[in-house]
């Protein structure tokens, strides 16, 4: 059955939303191409998923651990508590990057073809999402060598990783309107990704904020309870987690997801005249 999309001026937003479904194996076909190209012409090619992960954790464990001594949470091996949240920020990072080129990434389908614009962003989702499952069979492998079982609250997981796929997306989408209109923006991204590595508890435990004058603030960024609910689903009740941080971690991703759909629905139609 084929459907028939008529282009017309003041079209509905149920119309939108239906031409997006209708689309969805374009959706399909964008991910499996953004996922091909990503590895393309590489030596490594999808090692590099694995490589990457693994260097970045050895450097941190070597930096914090032994020269800064900085200390975990007890009971817990400071390598799988940086690799716990190096996971799931690595899943938050490179959806949130790849979301927010895509539309340049893309330039040459929103010049020449009509369908919802709003499929670029999404597709982005399956290079983080297959760097993500990497990663995440990593760390599995280093609880089975380290001897450390994972926690029951594991059954908890998908929810955190929603949160994550929530956030990245809201935020992405922001910002992939901004660096069509602004090229400067593509130079800020990589930046706001470093800071944010560091000011998220990747390398440390966010048990060592409890008390701060700077605690509440510290909370109010949603990426700091998605990593401790995160760790907490995979390492235990060892792992601090403020479950009270779910609250303003939901209901801030949610608003910034809200807000981030309805500036790009409204900007969306402008990106040929910026391209």
């Amino acid at each position: 059955m084929q459907h028939l999309t008529t282009i017309k001026a003041g079209g509905s937003e149920k119309d939108y939303w239906k031409d997006l479904w209708l689309n969805r194996q374009l959706l399909w076909i964008l991910s499996k191409r953004d996922i091909s190209v990503r590895y393309k012409q590489t030596l490594l090619g999808l090692a590099w998923s694995v490589l990457r992960p693994l260097m970045t954790m050895s450097i941190m464990v070597f930096v914090f651990s032994l020269v800064a001594k900085l200390e975990g949470d007890p009971g817990i091996p400071y390598p799988l508590m940086v690799l716990s949240g190096l996971t799931i920020w690595t899943f938050f990072s490179n959806t949130f990057t790849q979301i927010s080129n895509s539309i340049l990434i893309n330039s040459n389908l929103v010049s020449k073809v009509y369908f919802p614009r709003l499929l670029m962003p999404l597709s982005s989702v399956a290079v983080g999402f297959v760097d993500f499952v990497i990663t995440f069979v990593i760390f599995l492998i280093f609880t089975v060598v380290s001897g450390y079982g994972l926690s029951w609250n594991i059954i908890f997981l998908p929810a955190f990783v929603i949160l994550t796929f929530i956030i990245s997306l809201g935020f992405g989408l922001f910002f992939a309107v901004l660096n069509v209109r602004f090229r400067d923006i593509g130079q800020l991204i990589p930046f706001i990704v470093q800071v944010g590595f560091y000011v998220c508890p990747i390398a440390y435990t966010s048990r060592l904020v409890e008390g701060q004058w700077f605690e509440n603030i510290y909370k109010l960024n949603p990426i700091v309870g998605i990593i401790d609910g995160f760790r907490w689903c995979l390492l235990g009740d060892k792992a601090y987690f403020d479950p009270q941080s779910l609250y303003s971690t939901t209901l801030i991703s949610l608003v910034i997801l809200i807000l981030s759909v309805l500036y790009f629905r409204k900007k969306e139609n402008t990106f040929v005249d910026h391209i």
